[in-house]
C-alpha cells in the first residue's frame, strides 16, 4: 500500500495571536485523529502542527490513500421474526435486505445465540476510507470544532471562520488532493511573508513545505521553532546591550504569534521617564507595545528595550526610530498619570469610592472598605497585635482605584497604591500592605510580605467570600466569576504560609457577620459559616494533594475539621509516620466500631457514671482515658501532634478487652447510656489529631 506524506494549510488573514497556538495544535489533531479513525495512519505515525499569523497547517507522515476494506457483523433480527414457521423469510426479512440492495438468497447471512435468543446476522464488507474522497469532510469537521466564540463572513459567500480565508493547499505526496473547504478550491500554491515574499509560492511536495516557505516565502511556519528563534535573538541581544531580561513567557508567546520572520532591535527612550514608577513603564512597553524590557545587573529598569519585528532587513534604523517615537507618547502619558496623581493624597479619595457599586445587592466600594477595616482591626485583636497600621492600610487599600494611573492601567492597582502612599508620607508596611493586600493573585504567586499586609489580605477575601456566598453566588462547574476559588485558596495559604494561628470558623463568622442585615437576611435559614468551610476544606483538599501529600492522610485529617487550619502540615506529617506502625490500624479499627455503635444510638452529652461499671473491661479503659487526657491535651496545645498519636497507643490494648468482654448495646438503659458515654469520650480522644478510622479503608 502506498503511503505518502500530507499536508493541509488555510492561508488566512492575520489571526487572534493569543489564540494562535491552541488554533494551530487543535486543527491539526483534529485532521490527524480523523485519518487515524479512517486507518490511514498508524498510532505511532509522525505528525506536526504549523501556526504563523497568516497560516494554519499539519503535516502527517506516512499517510495511505486508501484504507483497507473491513468485514463487519450486523445484527438483523431474531430468527423467529426473520423465517415463518416453514422456514422461509419473512416480510420483515426481504424488506431489511432489499433496503441493502440485497435478496435472501444472496446474502451472506448466519445465526448465533446473544444469550436470550436465536439472532440472525448479515457479514457486510466495509470499503476502507478515501482519502482523496473524506479530506474535505474530515478538514471541515476539524474546523468546525476550533473554539472560536465569534466567527465571521466575508466576501460574498456564507462561509465563516476567525478571519477569511485566502488559500488552501492540500498535497498527499506530490499530488493536490481536489476539494474545496470555506468556498476555497485545493491546490498547490502558498503565500509566504507579506512583505519579503516573492509572491505565490508553488509546493513541489507536502514534505517540501516548511523548507520552501523559509527560503521563498521567508516564513518560519512552525510556532516552537520561531519561539526558540525568539527567544535566543533576545538573550543575545541583551547580552550584546550588557542587560538582561526578566522571564515573560507570555509575551514571548504573543510575539511569537504576531511575526513570521523575526528579527530583533534595540530601541531607547529618553532617561527622564525613569522618574515614573517602574511598573508603570514595564507595563506600558509590555501592554501596548509588545517590547521586552532590559534591566541592568541591579535589576533595575534601563531606558532601553527590545523590539520584535517581522521585517529582517539590513538596514533596520527606520523601524527602530519608528518604534521609539511611538513609545514616548506613551511613556508621557504614563508620567502624566504619576504627576496628577501624586497631587491628590489617597486618604482624599475615600469618598469617591461611595461613587463605585461593588456589587449591586451588597453595596458600594466605599461599604466594602468600612468592613475591611473593621474586620483587619478584629483580626489583629486576636492575634494580639497593634490594630492601627492594619486598619489604616485596610482604609487606603482600595483608594488607588479612582487614581487616572490605575484607570488607564487597572493591572496596577495595589502597585500604585504603594506608590501613592509612601509619597503621602504613610509608614512602608502601610503602603507594602496596600499592594499586598491583592496576593495571592493567582495560583503559585507570592505572599504579603508582612503581618499588616497578611492581616488586610485575609480581611480582604474573607469578605468578599462571606458576601458572595450570603447572596448564593457561588461557584458552578467551571463558573466562577468572582473568584472565589482563588480567594478561598489565598485565605487558605496565607493562614498556613505565614502562618496565622486562629481558629479558622470563627473568622468565617465574623466576616459573615459584618455583613449588611440585608444580605445576612438574604442567606434565610443557610448555615453560611459551614458552606463557607466547607468550600474551603475542599479547596484545601485539591491543594494538599497537588503538593504530594496522599489523599488518603489528608481526609484524615480534613475529616475531623481542625480549627486552626495553620496546623493541617504538621498534623499530615504526624499521621503519615503514625500510619506506619502497627498500632494504627487496631486504633483505626477501633475508632470505626466505635462511631458505628455511637450511630445507632441518640446520645445526648451525658457524663460517664464510673459507679454504673460492671465490668472490670469498663472501668479499666476509662481510667487508661483518664491518664492519657491530660498529655493529649498538652501534645495539641503544644502542636506536638506526633506525640500525641503516640500516647494514644496506651489505649489500644484497653480497648479491645473492653470490645472482647463488654456488651455495649444491652438491655439495661442505663448500663448502655454510661457506655455509649464512655465510647463518645473516647472518641473524643481518638479525634484529637485526624480520624483514624481514615486508615482502616
Amino acid at each position: 500500500m502506498q503511503r505518502n506524506a500530507l499536508l493541509v494549510e488555510l492561508v488566512t488573514e492575520e489571526l487572534p495571536p493569543k489564540a494562535l497556538a491552541k488554533l494551530g495544535e487543535m486543527f491539526a489533531r483534529g485532521v490527524v485523529e480523523r485519518l487515524r479513525t479512517a486507518d490511514l495512519v498508524t498510532e505511532d505515525a509522525a505528525w506536526r502542527w504549523f501556526a504563523s499569523p497568516r497560516r494554519l497547517a499539519v503535516w502527517v507522515e506516512a499517510v495511505a490513500a486508501k484504507g483497507a476494506d473491513r468485514e463487519q457483523q450486523v445484527r438483523l433480527m431474531p430468527v423467529t421474526v426473520a423465517y415463518d414457521s416453514d422456514g422461509q423469510p419473512t416480510t420483515a426479512l426481504v424488506k431489511r435486505l432489499a433496503a441493502k440492495g440485497l435478496t435472501p438468497g444472496e446474502a451472506p447471512l448466519f445465526r448465533a445465540h446473544d444469550g436470550k435468543q436465536e439472532q440472525l446476522f448479515l457479514r457486510e464488507t466495509v470499503p476502507g476510507a478515501d482519502l482523496f474522497a473524506q479530506l474535505v469532510e474530515w478538514v471541515h469537521a476539524a474546523l468546525d470544532a476550533l473554539p472560536i466564540p465569534k466567527r465571521m463572513r466575508w466576501g460574498s459567500g456564507d462561509e465563516t471562520f476567525v478571519r477569511p480565508v485566502h488559500r488552501l493547499v492540500m498535497l498527499w505526496g506530490d499530488q493536490v488532493v481536489p476539494g474545496t473547504v470555506l468556498g476555497l478550491e485545493s491546490g498547490r500554491e502558498t503565500l509566504g511573508h507579506r512583505f519579503l515574499s516573492r509572491g505565490a509560492i508553488s509546493l513541489a511536495h507536502a514534505d517540501a513545505y516548511e523548507p520552501t516557505l523559509l527560503a521563498e516565502g521567508k516564513v518560519i511556519p512552525d510556532f516552537a521553532a520561531r519561539r526558540e528563534a525568539i527567544a535566543k535573538m533576545l538573550a543575545e541581544a541583551a547580552q550584546k546591550a550588557g542587560a538582561h531580561l526578566r522571564d515573560d513567557p507570555d509575551l514571548l508567546d504573543e510575539v511569537t504569534a504576531l511575526v513570521e520572520y523575526p528579527a530583533v532591535y534595540l530601541g531607547t527612550f529618553p532617561e527622564a521617564f525613569l522618574a515614573v514608577p517602574p511598573e508603570c513603564l514595564i507595563l506600558t512597553m509590555r501592554a501596548n507595545q509588545k517590547y521586552f524590557p532590559l534591566f541592568d545587573a541591579a535589576d533595575r529598569l534601563t531606558n532601553r528595550f527590545l523590539i520584535v519585528s517581522n521585517m529582517r532587513i539590513a538596514d533596520p534604523s527606520a523601524i527602530i526610530h519608528g518604534n521609539e517615537r511611538v513609545v514616548r507618547p506613551r511613556l508621557a502619558d504614563a508620567q502624566f498619570f504619576f504627576e496628577q496623581d501624586r497631587k491628590t493624597t489617597l486618604e482624599r479619595r475615600l469618598p469617591r469610592l461611595a461613587e463605585i457599586v461593588y456589587h449591586n445587592r451588597i453595596g458600594t466600594l466605599a461599604e466594602r472598605v468600612a468592613r475591611i477595616e473593621s474586620l483587619a482591626g478584629e483580626i489583629a485583636h486576636r492575634l494580639g497585635v497593634d490594630p492601627v497600621l492594619p486598619q489604616r492600610a485596610a482604609r487606603l487599600a482600595k483608594c488607588d482605584l479612582v487614581t487616572e494611573m490605575v484607570g488607564e492601567f487597572p493591572e496596577l492597582q495595589g502597585v500604585m497604591g504603594r506608590y501613592y502612599a509612601l509619597a503621602d508620607g504613610e509608614p512602608q508596611e502601610v503602603a507594602e500592605a496596600i499592594e499586598d493586600h491583592y496576593k495571592p493573585r493567582f495560583a503559585g504567586d507570592a505572599l504579603p510580605r508582612h503581618l499588616t499586609g497578611t492581616i488586610v489580605a485575609l480581611a480582604d477575601k474573607l469578605d468578599a467570600l462571606a458576601g458572595l456566598f450570603a447572596l448564593g453566588e457561588t461557584p458552578t462547574g467551571e463558573k466562577d466569576p468572582f473568584a472565589l476559588r482563588r480567594a478561598a485558596l489565598g485565605i487558605l495559604r496565607m493562614v498556613i504560609e505565614h502562618p496565622v494561628p486562629l481558629p479558622f470558623d470563627p473568622l468565617l463568622d465574623a466576616a459573615f457577620q459584618l455583613q449588611p442585615e440585608a444580605v445576612r437576611r438574604a442567606a434565610g435559614q443557610r448555615d453560611v459559616v459551614a458552606e463557607m468551610r466547607a468550600f474551603c476544606d475542599e479547596r484545601l483538599r485539591h491543594w494538599l494533594r497537588e503538593r504530594g501529600h496522599a489523599p488518603l492522610m489528608v481526609d484524615a485529617v480534613l475529616a475531623v475539621t481542625p480549627q486552626r487550619i495553620d496546623t493541617v502540615p504538621a498534623r499530615l506529617s504526624a499521621l503519615t509516620a503514625f500510619a506506619e506502625r502497627p498500632e494504627a490500624q487496631r486504633l483505626a479499627a477501633a475508632r470505626k466500631r466505635v462511631v458505628n455503635l455511637l450511630k445507632k444510638a441518640e446520645l445526648a452529652h451525658v457524663d460517664v457514671d464510673v459507679a454504673l461499671f460492671a465490668e472490670p473491661a469498663e472501668k479499666a479503659l476509662f481510667e487508661a482515658l483518664v491518664r492519657v487526657e491530660p498529655y493529649l491535651a498538652s501534645h495539641i496545645d503544644n502542636e506536638a501532634f506526633d506525640a500525641a498519636l503516640t500516647t494514644l497507643v496506651a489505649l489500644a490494648e484497653p480497648i479491645d478487652a473492653f470490645f472482647d468482654s463488654v456488651m455495649v448495646l444491652t438491655d439495661e438503659p442505663l448500663l448502655r447510656m454510661n457506655r455509649l458515654a464512655l465510647l463518645a469520650r473516647l472518641r473524643r480522644a481518638l479525634d484529637q489529631v485526624a480520624d483514624l478510622s481514615v486508615l482502616a479503608a
